[in-house]
């Protein structure tokens, strides 16, 4: 007969654990940096990271999940691949640009999206603050629309995966809250229902059915952080849209003087 092989009881030592979780979080920084290309403005690079805590409007949680029915992919080959193509999940009219080692922690991404009723793209970024085999979280910048932490991860649920967005954010300014009581929120939530929905296709699931919740957890405005403003990436894109055929007549004016 075979001897039976004894169970191993022994664990590994706490310290190797927090070592390797600490090699999933981003180290801290001071000012943003960024490796992306093809983006046609950089509004990330020398801002500061901020989140939910620094945000002006009402704080919301929300949670959009998908279930990968009958499909045989682990959360660990999800979240790969879901990193490796992550720019090709956005809905059309959004462009997000990685940059040159991919979704690790501390690398910080390019991004612009269309924003309703807006004359131009709205561009920004994120920093990945934490990355491992099973999630990664994007934090935003100052002049972001946004005062966010967004976290991606797939888990198991019985024998299905489950691919999951869930965003903790604030509006980051009294401009942007107003956007989001006449519809901007609504946009917003249609966007990651759509990303998530394209992901699901990506994998193989015909038919996605996306659950969404949404929970207002602080109802309070910080006007402490009214001055979030002047960061303002849309504001200032937006200007810049609307001045610019002024802009091309005083060149062109100059010229042939």
């Amino acid at each position: 007969m075979t001897a039976i092989e004894p169970i191993p009881t022994e664990t590994p030592p706490a310290d190797a654990d927090r070592r390797s979780d600490a090699n999933s979080w981003a180290s801290p920084v001071d000012r943003l940096s960024t490796t992306a290309t093809g983006a046609s403005v950089d509004t990330v690079t020398g801002r500061r990271v901020v989140g939910p805590i620094q945000g002006f409007g009402q704080m919301w949680q929300k949670t959009f999940t998908v279930r990968l029915e009958g499909i045989a992919l682990t959360p660990q080959a999800l979240i790969a691949r879901w990193k490796d193509e992550f720019p090709t999940f956005w809905p059309k009219g959004s462009s997000f640009y990685k940059p040159l080692a991919g979704i690790a922690p501390g690398e910080v991404a390019l991004f612009a999206v269309h924003v309703p009723g807006a004359p131009v793209r709205m561009s920004s970024g994120v920093m990945v603050i934490y990355a491992d085999d099973e999630s990664f979280t994007f934090m935003t910048p100052e002049g972001n629309a946004l005062s966010a932490w967004i976290t991606f991860s797939a888990s198991r649920d019985g024998d299905v995966t489950v691919a999951q967005v869930q965003a903790l954010e604030r509006t980051a300014d009294p401009f942007v809250e107003l956007s989001y009581m006449l519809g901007a929120n609504r946009y917003n939530d249609r966007f990651w229902e759509g990303t998530m929905a394209n992901l699901a296709r990506a994998m193989g699931v015909a038919e996605p059915n996306i659950e969404t919740v949404r929970i207002c957890v602080d109802h309070r405005r910080q006007w402490r952080h009214i001055g979030n403003i002047r960061h303002s990436t849309f504001i200032s894109t937006t200007i810049a849209a609307m001045t610019a055929p002024v802009r091309w007549l005083r060149r062109r004016s100059a010229g042939k003087g």
